[in-house]
């Protein structure tokens, strides 16, 4: 399916942002990102350097093997590494399954600018022009309220199938996940205005 669509290594831009493959300089602020309490608090746990590591090794990877991912984000201005942003070929046992996933990350320091959506608008747009993705999908635990009030901003809609994410124990307090969901045709009507 998607996996399959190997394309060239595809540097994406926005007017603020470079969405681009990692660098080795990467690794130390992203580690410092995933070391923070704060910027993890929807997530299991804050990960170690090593853990950090290995998951910008794995994004690095899964970009070189299929031209796209999660890219790293850098601002134009500063240079700055900031976070990640991009798309994800998800297939873990929950509903909807398989798709392609939409999601971001990013430095406590840099919320609130209106980067996590300029990166992912950016991202679905590449989705939808160079995967001819029919949809794309994100989810988050039921109380991460930013990361959902950023889906809605993209035009996504939640799918009303909120499920038990399935590498969390039942009973965590994070494990309860929504669905949210764009299809191709809601991202061209919202994107191009004109269309009659």
């Amino acid at each position: 399916m998607f996996e399959k669509l190997k394309r060239d290594i595809c540097q994406l831009q926005t007017e603020r942002l470079i969405i681009r493959q990692w660098k080795e300089d990467d690794n130390v602020p992203f580690a410092a990102m995933c070391a923070d309490p704060n910027v993890m608090r929807y997530f299991p746990a804050t990960l170690s350097e090593d853990e950090s590591v290995q998951l910008a090794h794995k994004a690095t990877s899964l970009i070189q093997k299929n031209g796209w991912g999660f890219w790293a984000v850098e601002r134009k201005d500063t240079g700055q590494f900031i976070g990640l942003a991009g798309l994800h070929y998800q297939d873990l046992d929950i509903p909807d399954t398989p798709f392609i996933e939409i999601g971001w990350r990013l430095a406590a320091d840099q919320w609130g600018k209106g980067f996590a959506p300029e990166a992912a608008q950016r991202a679905l747009s590449y989705a939808f022009d160079e995967l001819q993705a029919p949809a794309v999908y994100a989810f988050t635990t039921l109380a991460n309220q930013p990361s959902r009030r950023v889906m809605q901003k993209l035009g996504m809609s939640d799918c009303q199938k909120n499920f038990m994410h399935p590498k969390l124990p039942h009973d965590h307090s994070l494990a309860e996940h929504c669905l949210y969901r764009i299809t191709r045709q809601e991202w061209l009507m919202l994107n191009t205005p004109d269309r009659l």
